[in-house]
C-alpha cells in the first residue's frame, strides 16, 4: 500500500521577480487549488544595496506589488476564482532577503509547502551570495519545491 501523500493547508510562494516568477505563481496555483489551501505570494525588496540612502521603501513596495500584481495578472486571476482556493494575497516587503522571507512572511504563514525558483547564479556568483532556494530548503521544517528555469 503507498504512503498517504501531504496534503497541504497554507502555500507560500517566493517571488524572485526573475525569470521563474510566472512558472512559481502558476505551481502555486496549481497546488493550492488540489490542497484546497490558502495562497501567499511574497517578493522581498532586498533593502542591502540601499541601506545608506533615504529610500521611501513602504512606496516602493506598494509600486513593486502593483508592478508584480500587473506581471502576474492570469495566474492571480485563475487562483481568485477557483473555488477550491479560499483566499489569495500578494505582498511585498523590503529588508535582508532570507531573514524578511522567515521572519516577515513564512514564520507567521506557518505555510507547508513553500515554492521558490532556482534563479542559475553562476558559481562565482552562487560563491559570494549563496542561494534563497538552497537556504529555504536546509532551513525550513515544512516542504520546499523548486521552480527549475527552462
Amino acid at each position: 500500500m503507498a504512503p498517504k501523500i501531504k496534503e497541504y493547508e497554507r502555500i507560500f510562494a517566493a517571488l524572485d521577480g526573475g525569470p521563474t516568477m510566472e512558472g512559481i505563481a502558476w505551481r502555486a496555483v496549481r497546488e493550492a487549488s488540489s490542497n484546497h489551501a490558502a495562497l501567499l505570494m511574497g517578493h522581498v525588496l532586498d533593502s542591502v544595496p540601499d541601506a545608506l540612502t533615504v529610500a521611501d521603501y513602504r512606496d516602493l513596495c506598494s509600486r513593486v506589488c502593483e508592478r508584480i500584481k500587473d506581471e502576474l495578472r492570469e495566474p492571480l486571476a485563475a487562483a481568485e476564482k477557483d473555488p477550491n482556493i479560499p483566499s489569495v494575497e500578494v505582498q511585498v516587503k523590503y529588508g535582508l532577503i532570507q531573514s524578511t522571507l522567515t521572519q516577515e512572511f513564512i514564520d507567521p504563514f506557518d505555510p507547508d509547502l513553500v515554492i521558490c525558483g532556482e534563479r542559475g547564479l553562476s558559481d562565482i556568483k552562487y560563491a559570494f551570495v549563496g542561494s534563497t532556494s538552497t537556504f529555504l530548503i536546509r532551513n525550513l521544517r515544512c516542504d520546499v519545491l523548486v521552480v527549475k528555469q527552462d
